[in-house]
């Protein structure tokens, strides 16, 4: 399954209503993760903690940790 990286794609993913789910790494920045938190709770979208940004970064096929990721459905 395809991901949407970063807090802007995972937003708008989520906002449009195609995100299956949202990744969301332990150890970010809660000011940042706590917006994603909140917008995917009113949006039904199920959210995955992972242990950290390198390996959500890993499992997303980047060199760089991230922050959060969308799942969506392939195109």
């Amino acid at each position: 399954m395809p991901y949407k990286i970063g807090t802007k794609q995972t937003t708008r993913m989520v906002e449009q209503q195609i995100a299956e789910r949202v990744l969301v790494a332990k150890d970010a920045d809660p000011r940042i993760t706590g917006k994603i938190i909140d917008l995917c709770a009113e949006a039904g979208v199920e959210v995955e903690w992972i242990e950290s940004m390198e390996i959500l970064g890993e499992t997303c096929g980047i060199d760089v940790g991230a922050a959060m990721a969308a799942m969506i459905p392939d195109e």
